[in-house]
């Protein structure tokens, strides 16, 4: 397991990380999610040995993480950190050798790895070549071409379209499911984290402002939503129910908000009593409301 304990780093009077800890256990994806500046970058670079910081430490099953250590660690930067005019899989047999591997091995790993991310066909081109999605498929396969015990990404979904945001999220779910590879990575795109990831670190100005499942985000700020879809008429027919509370409308209906002591069976057959239900069930927040409400950002 991956564990950050204590981190701070401070670049001259902006404090980049103020006491940031979390873990990444072993077979679980980890989003890591916060506004731009937050500390993201900085948290992930410390525990890449990229930056050291003021105060804190970062340890890897219980070790402190050394340089033997990061050499079996994955990483994606979020700028590519590819060499430009170097082919495919001339690139990543290099990188393979750079982490270890045999030389036997190395180019094989580099071939299935491609082939895993869809880019075989495009092997003997230059890195510079390649379009911004196939590009990233290819950084993606540098992190992953040494079969690592761990895996840090920094956006890795950035610039890639549907399918090939599909074939990531295969491949990190079959990475942490299959060979129990530990996974974190920042992401921007909040939909992809609610759907992919085991659990979630929330990071603003520096600071952990929470952690958890997302079903154990919800149930800490989640409201008595229910959303009613009714055919027939619409207007002040709730109103007879004391604690209920009209909060939206949508497409999709009439979200009420419920007290404590309302019974949402109440409402359902006063619903009923108005027309025909055709939806009915309660409203979870999105993880990126959740977002909004906990780092304050409308």
């Amino acid at each position: 397991m991956l564990e950050l304990t204590g981190l701070r780093r401070t670049f001259g009077d902006l404090v980049a990380l103020d006491d940031v800890s979390f873990a990444v256990t072993e077979g679980h994806i980890v989003g890591f999610v916060g506004p731009n500046g937050a500390g993201k970058t900085t948290a992930m670079r410390i525990a890449l040995g990229v930056l050291t910081p003021d105060a804190g430490h970062v340890r890897w099953r219980g070790v402190p993480v050394d340089a033997q250590i990061r050499r079996s660690f994955g990483y994606m930067p979020e700028e590519r950190g590819l060499y430009p005019k170097m082919r495919v899989l001339e690139q990543l047999t290099y990188l393979a050798r750079l982490h270890g591997v045999a030389p036997t091995d190395a180019r094989r790993r580099a071939q299935e790895t491609i082939e895993v991310l869809g880019v075989a066909a495009r092997a003997k081109d230059r890195v510079e070549a390649l379009s911004l999605g196939n590009q990233q498929r290819v950084q993606l396969a540098s992190a992953l071409v040494h079969e690592p015990d761990l895996l840090v990404l920094d956006e890795p979904f950035s610039g890639l379209d549907p399918v090939g945001v599909d074939v990531l999220s295969g491949v990190l779910r079959r990475q942490a499911t299959n060979h129990g590879v530990p996974v974190v990575f920042s992401s921007h795109q909040l939909d992809l984290v609610e759907r992919i990831c085991d659990s979630v670190v929330l990071i603003d100005d520096g600071r952990i402002v929470a952690d958890g499942t997302i079903g154990e985000l919800r149930a800490r700020r989640e409201r008595r939503l229910f959303l009613v879809d009714v055919l027939g008429e619409a207007d002040g027919w709730h109103a007879t129910i004391p604690g209920v509370e009209l909060v939206d409308t949508t497409d999709d209906g009439l979200v009420f908000e419920l007290g404590e002591d309302v019974d949402e069976q109440r409402l359902l057959d006063l619903a009923r009593t108005s027309g025909d239900v055709v939806r009915f069930g309660p409203v979870h927040p999105s993880l990126a409301e959740l977002f909004r409400e906990v780092v304050g950002h409308e």
